[in-house]
C-alpha cells in the first residue's frame, strides 16, 4: 500500500478525522466536567455562607460573634485551602477561620447588594489562588446598622486536581474508543473498495484467458466503469478480428500467386533452366514462410486467448526434437535432453510449440555437433537451448530477435525465426535472452510465467 493508494488515502483521512473527533469531544468533556465540578463547589461555599450568615452575630458590647463549628474539618486545619473570614465594615474587627492563620483575603472595593452573593477569583495564602463567595449583610444593634461582609473561599487548585483526574481517568478510553473507531474505518474501507478488488481480478482472468468480460454483480456506483470495459472490450475484439480477417484474406490472396510462381519455377526446371527454377522455389519459399510468420504475429498479439492456457514445456521440447532429429541437419547432431516432467508453462501449446521450434531450428542449423535443451522450474518456466556452433559476438547479441536481422547471408533463411519467438514470448508476459554459450555457441533463454 503505498502513498499513492485510495486505500492508504481513505485510512489517512479516517485516522485524521476521528483523531480531531476524540480531541474535540475528550476537551468538551473536560470543559462541561469542570464546569459541573466549579457549580457543585460555588454550591457548597454557598451553602457554608448560609450557614455562616444564619449564626453571625452582634454582642451587647458591639462585636461581631461567630462562635459555631462548620462540619468540615478542613475550616480548623493551616493553609488547608478552605476558608471562611467575616469583616465588619462599620466597626474594623476581623474573624477568620484558624485555616487562614494569620492571613487575610483581600476583598475588592465593589459595590456589594444587601444579601445578593458574589463571585470572585482572589488571590490567598501560600500564593493559592481562591474561588470566592461573598454575600453582604446588615445587622441591628443597640439602633446601631452594622455592615457585616461574610466571606467563604476555596483553594482553585481543587478544582485542577478533580478536572485532571477526571482527564486521566478518561484518556484509556478515548484511546479503546480511537481504537474501535479505527478498526470500524479499515473495515468499511475494505468493504467499500472490496468491488475494486473484484474488477481487478476480473481483468487478471480476462487476460488470463479465464473469462471473456466483466460480470454485471457490482455496486452501482461501479457498473458505469465495468459496462466502459466491457464495452472496450467488445470493440478491441471487433478490431482484432476484423484485422485477422484481412489478414486471413491476405494470406488467402497471396496463395494462388505462389502456386502459380511455382508452377513456372517447375516448368521452368523442366526446360533445362535449373538455376532460375531454384532462385524463383527459393524466392516462394522465403515469401509462403513470411506469410505464414505473419499469421502467427498476428495470432499472438491479437491478446484474445479463448480458452485456459497451459502447455507442458517438456512434451513440447520432446516433440520438436523428435521432429527435428528426422531432418538431414538434425539427424547428425547429438542431442543433450535436461527436461523434467511437470514444466506447465502459461501459455497455448500451440504458441509454445511455435516459440522452442524457431529457436531450436536455428540452434539446429548453427551447431556444429550437439545442441543442449534444460527446463527448470520456479517461479517461471526457464528454457534454455545452447549450441556449439560458431556463436554471436558480444557487442551483437542486443540485435537478436529483431525483425529482419540476419548476421549471416550465407545461411538459408530470412531472419524471421527468433523475432517471432521473442514476439510470441513477449505476448505471454515473458522473456526471451542471448548470451554466449559454455558450449562456445549462442545460448537462448526463455522466461515463461508458470501454469497456476
Amino acid at each position: 500500500m503505498t502513498r499513492r493508494s485510495l486505500r492508504f488515502r481513505l485510512l489517512v483521512a479516517a485516522v485524521l478525522s476521528v483523531s480531531a473527533a476524540l480531541v474535540i469531544a475528550g476537551m468538551s468533556l473536560v470543559v462541561m466536567f469542570e464546569r459541573h465540578v466549579e457549580r457543585r463547589i460555588g454550591s457548597e461555599l454557598e451553602t457554608y455562607l448560609n450557614q455562616i450568615t444564619a449564626t453571625v452575630s452582634v454582642t451587647p458590647n458591639g462585636r461581631i460573634a461567630f462562635t459555631r463549628n462548620l462540619a468540615d474539618p478542613r475550616f480548623n486545619q493551616p493553609l488547608s485551602g478552605l476558608y471562611w473570614q467575616i469583616q465588619d465594615e462599620e466597626r474594623p474587627t476581623l474573624l477568620r477561620s484558624r485555616s487562614l492563620w494569620d492571613n487575610v483575603i483581600e476583598l475588592p472595593e465593589d459595590k456589594l447588594t444587601a444579601g445578593a452573593v458574589h463571585e470572585h477569583l482572589l488571590p490567598g495564602p501560600a500564593g493559592q489562588a481562591l474561588i470566592v463567595r461573598e454575600r453582604q449583610i446588615f445587622i441591628k444593634a443597640n439602633a446601631e446598622e452594622r455592615r457585616i461582609r461574610i466571606t467563604v473561599a476555596v483553594n482553585e487548585q481543587t478544582l485542577v486536581e478533580a478536572r485532571n483526574a477526571f482527564t486521566a481517568d478518561m484518556l484509556p478510553y478515548l484511546a479503546v474508543m480511537a481504537s474501535v473507531l479505527l478498526l470500524a474505518a479499515w473495515i468499511q474501507v475494505r468493504i467499500g473498495l472490496a468491488p475494486l478488488d473484484s474488477v481487478c481480478r476480473g481483468v487478471t482472468e480476462i487476460r488470463s484467458g479465464a473469462k471473456r468480460r466483466l460480470e454485471r454483480l457490482y455496486p452501482d456506483e461501479v457498473m458505469p466503469l465495468v459496462d466502459e470495459m466491457n464495452g472496450l472490450l467488445e470493440a478491441q475484439d471487433q478490431t482484432i478480428e476484423r484485422a485477422q480477417a484481412w489478414t486471413a484474406d491476405l494470406a488467402h490472396g497471396l496463395k494462388t500467386p505462389l502456386m502459380v510462381l511455382t508452377a513456372d519455377s517447375q516448368r521452368l526446371r523442366e526446360e533445362g533452366h535449373t538455376s532460375i527454377a531454384d532462385d524463383l522455389d527459393q524466392l516462394a519459399e522465403t515469401m509462403r514462410r513470411r506469410v505464414d510468420r505473419e499469421l502467427i504475429r498476428a495470432r499472438v498479439r491479437s491478446g484474445i486467448k479463448k480458452k485456459r492456457m497451459h502447455a507442458d514445456a517438456a512434451d513440447t521440447v520432446n516433440g520438436i526434437v523428435r521432429t527435428l532429429k528426422r531432418s538431414p541437419r538434425g539427424a547428425v547432431l547429438r542431442w543433450l535432453l535436461d527436461v523434467p516432467n511437470g514444466a506447465d508453462a502459461a501459455i497455448l501449446p500451440e504458441d509454445l510449440a511455435e516459440l522452442l521450434g524457431n529457436i531450436l531450428e536455428n540452434a539446429t542449423k548453427w551447431a556444429n555437433a550437439a545442441v543442449s535443451v534444460s527446463v527448470s522450474k520456479g517461479q517461471t518456466i526457464l528454457i534454455r537451448v545452447e549450441d556449439d556452433g560458431p556463436g554471436v559476438p558480444e557487442d551483437q547479441l542486443n540485435t537478436l530477435g529483431q525483425r529482419g536481422v540476419r548476421l549471416d547471408e550465407q545461411k538459408q533463411g530470412s531472419g524471421l525465426g527468433l523475432a517471432i519467438a521473442r514476439d510470441v514470448s513477449e505476448a505471454y508476459h515473458g522473456k526471451l535472452s542471448f548470451h554466449r554459450s559454455p558450449m562456445g555457441g549462442l545460448a537462448v533463454t526463455v522466461q515463461i510465467p508458470r501454469s497456476r
